[in-house]
């Protein structure tokens, strides 16, 4: 089980596009507890390709995927697209609509995007606009991200930049989050830690009809070991996960970063890939924080890292 959870405040960028992306308030003390029970019943194999095996679980509106991929980055990008294919196109294009729908309306002053980004959409396009972005981060992000990328969008036939500029939504949105860890005398089994996140954010978007579980199995350990992304069809970057090496991440905005924080900047490493390079690489608490310290960081970000193997 993790029995330490280290909260690390990182710069990761956040561009700004959504006013109620950091966290704000509390809980509502009257709000409705969640009693369903954790679903304990065996996947339900759907489907195998080479490099792939696709399950679902749960049932009704609970119903999610789970798919197993394996080999080089291209082999479980393609083994992925293949799999989940009209799906994985489905959730790539409504992300994409939905992108262009918020851009509208902030260019209508209806959302609050940083003046700068507003300005290179408003003369350049979303497209022209993304691609910038994308130009400022791409020499942060590992090759195997792009690859993967790739054989994604080789097997279920969406388009490769629109993948790549999707991915980059963490990096426009200040996307609200809540994370806890919980161990001790909080926890019922002595010496365990409970860590969690949970994506606060708009309920209108696609993200909720395309919930996913992505378990890579690298060829060699070269490309990292064994890890499992908690997120949805067609989206290879992290913000919630673990790995083989008891080792899990989450994440939260913070409303007001002060100096410690230091200054935003639109070049560096996008924190969900940051935060799958934490699970696809690291084998302790100690590496993930020197990831962080040393990488090139772009906004203010709270990550929770949580290692089992530290007594």
């Amino acid at each position: 089980m993790i029995r330490v959870f280290v909260s690390i405040v990182i710069t990761s960028q956040l561009i700004g596009l959504l006013y109620a992306a950091y966290c704000h308030g509390k809980p509502d003390p009257k709000a409705k507890p969640n009693h369903i029970s954790i679903d304990r019943r065996t996947p339900r194999l759907v489907k195998i390709v080479p490099n792939g095996k696709q399950y679902t679980v749960g049932s009704e509106q609970d119903t999610f995927d789970i798919v197993h991929v394996w080999g080089l980055p291209y082999d479980m990008g393609y083994a992925h697209g293949i799999l989940q294919n009209k799906k994985a196109k489905d959730m790539v294009d409504q992300v994409w609509q939905y992108l262009e729908e918020q851009v509208t309306q902030a260019l209508n002053k209806t959302l609050h995007f940083k003046e700068w980004f507003l300005q290179d959409v408003a003369n350049l396009g979303l497209d022209a606009a993304l691609d910038l972005e994308l130009a400022a981060t791409a020499k942060y992000t590992e090759s195997s991200f792009f690859e993967e990328a790739r054989g994604l969008a080789d097997g279920s036939g969406a388009d490769f930049m629109k993948i790549l500029h999707i991915h980059l939504i963490g990096e426009l949105t200040k996307g609200s989050c809540s994370m806890m860890g919980a161990w001790g005398s909080s926890v019922l089994k002595p010496g365990s830690l409970l860590q969690l996140r949970s994506l606060d954010w708009a309920v209108d978007g696609p993200f909720k009809d395309f919930p996913q579980v992505t378990v890579y199995h690298p060829a060699n350990q070269s490309f990292g070991h064994d890890w499992a992304n908690f997120g949805w069809t067609g989206w290879i970057g992290s913000i919630t996960g673990m790995n083989s090496k008891k080792m899990a991440i989450s994440e939260i905005g913070v409303s007001f970063p002060d100096d410690t924080f230091g200054d935003e900047s639109r070049f560096g490493i996008p924190f969900t890939n940051i935060l799958r390079d934490i699970l696809n690489y690291d084998n302790t608490l100690d590496d993930s924080i020197s990831r962080i310290a040393n990488a090139k960081r772009t906004c203010d970000l709270i990550l929770g890292v949580g290692d089992g193997k530290v007594m």
